[in-house]
């Protein structure tokens, strides 16, 4: 136990220390808010697979993996395709070169789509901080269980995420991201054939587990994991921490090899956490983590290494730290973004628009710390991080991807339809789960991706069509960055 909380507290340590290092290169709001647009393709690669490959991935999509196998790939996938796209946008969005996607919807449209896009954020990027502080709490529990109850860790992970984010910004978010994005692609590139061959070899997880573990679809209809992949792709072409890193960039040509090495960085890691996490039911087909199977990685991190050498101990050790420091640096950048969003779009935007650099600075830390706050109050509440992550996904594919691509890429689309559209796909994912119990089963018990996003998209183009197509100027906007 002494290995693992020390461990833990080099990489709390080494997370403190690279924030506080950036702290006094932050000077004005474009450091703070896109660090000072001077991010190399090398740091950007690892700062978006950080803040992509977080709970979603390391607690509900390994609890789907110990469940049903390689078809929870379905979920990683969604990401994958939508990668592929984003390489072409990437530059764009560069050239944009502003501060958040609500910058990018009042360019585009008005006012109107930029305060709802503001709200449609605040409740995606907070719902899915909130879970990012369950799996936090989940392994400080594991590693003191006598000491931090599953729900203390989770008021212990929010102030180390609030700190960690209020000191530096962006520059300090990105920097961690490097740290842990080197750690956590070795350390789990590295225990994955260790746990394979204690687990008997390949061929002993194969016979220990239900051949649909290892097909296509396994046990999982299609739709399900159309209901999985869905509203990974869609938050992913219109996520707003992706663009801003974006906006980060020194240039459009790092934007696309970031881009590259990303699509790279996410096809291994997330293919390795499923890996993992199919070993490990294998390993662990019963017992405590069988009904907290949202553990499973940091169990196996625990337990699958217990009576080994010391240096695979050590590994075991590595392999929970490394969990750790993913949560953290995707609590950050989940975090980070919507405080932007109140500071730039609300504060800034219509407020004090003659605001001081010391004056954004210090509202911005307070929004982060208010912003954490409830999170954290989110977090006490949620039972499901699956369930939570594709609720906020819902959010976010359907309220604020379609326009956002539609800003990019149809000039047909107009600034009445995607105010419509933002409010209808918020509405319709947020009441779904109080309107399905009154509709037939067979739509009531789907998720909210298909109503929401079909909804948003009728509202885009029909109103589109019905409403006069936008000026030169506002497609000017876009165009020209």
């Amino acid at each position: 136990m002494n290995l693992y909380a020390s461990v833990l507290a080099v990489i709390v340590t080494t997370l403190l220390a690279v924030s506080l290092a950036r702290l006094g290169k932050v000077k004005t709001k474009a450091d703070y808010l896109v660090a000072g647009r001077s991010l190399p393709a090398f740091v950007l690669i690892f700062t978006l697979l950080s803040s992509w490959v977080g709970s979603g991935s390391l607690l509900g999509g390994a609890e789907n993996a110990y469940k049903h196998g390689f078809a929870a790939l379905w979920q990683a996938a969604g990401g994958w395709a939508g990668l592929l796209l984003i390489y072409f946008i990437a530059p764009r969005a560069r050239k944009f070169a502003q501060f958040t996607i609500p910058d990018l919807l009042e360019a585009r449209y008005n006012q109107q789509a930029r305060v709802l896009g503001v709200i449609a954020i605040l409740l995606t990027y907070t719902a899915i901080t909130s879970y990012q502080l369950i799996g936090g709490g989940d392994i400080l529990h594991l590693i003191f269980p006598q000491v931090i109850t599953p729900i203390l860790g989770r008021y212990i992970l929010a102030a180390f995420v609030i700190l960690f984010t209020a000191i530096a910004g962006m520059s300090s978010v990105a920097y961690m991201d490097l740290v842990i994005g080197l750690m956590a692609t070795a350390t789990m590139c590295l225990a994955l054939p260790v746990l394979i061959h204690r687990a008997g070899g390949w061929q002993a997880v194969h016979t220990a587990l239900p051949a649909t573990h290892f097909e296509w679809f396994g046990d999982l209809s299609v739709i399900q994991c159309l209901e999985l992949f869905l509203p990974t792709c869609l938050l992913l072409l219109g996520n707003q921490s992706m663009y801003q890193k974006f906006f980060s960039a020194k240039s459009e040509k790092d934007a696309r090899r970031a881009v590259v090495g990303w699509i790279i960085g996410t096809v291994i890691l997330e293919t390795v956490i499923v890996a993992i996490a199919v070993t490990g039911s294998a390993l662990f087909p019963s017992g405590e983590v069988s009904k907290a199977p949202r553990e499973i990685l940091a169990y196996c991190g625990m337990h699958g290494f217990s009576d080994a050498s010391p240096v695979l101990r050590l590994l075991g050790a590595l392999l929970m730290g490394a969990i750790f420091a993913k949560i953290v640096s995707t609590a950050n950048n989940w975090l980070f973004s919507p405080a932007t969003n109140l500071v730039n779009d609300i504060y800034v935007r219509y407020i004090n628009p003659k605001a001081s650099n010391k004056k954004i600075l210090i509202v911005s830390r307070l929004m982060v710390v208010l912003l954490g706050i409830w999170a954290l109050v989110q977090s006490l509440g949620t039972e499901s991080v699956l369930k939570k992550a594709l609720y906020a996904y819902t959010i976010y594919s359907a309220a604020l991807t379609p326009v956002i691509l539609a800003a990019f890429f149809w000039q047909r689309a107009t600034a009445v339809a995607a105010v419509a559209s933002i409010a209808v796909g918020t509405i319709v994912t947020v009441g779904w789960e109080w309107v399905a119990p009154h509709l037939p089963a067979a739509i009531g018990n789907r998720d909210a991706i298909f109503p929401a996003l079909l909804a948003s998209l009728t509202c885009l183009v029909v109103v589109s069509m019905m409403t006069p197509a936008p000026n030169r100027e506002q497609l000017r906007a876009l165009s020209e960055g």
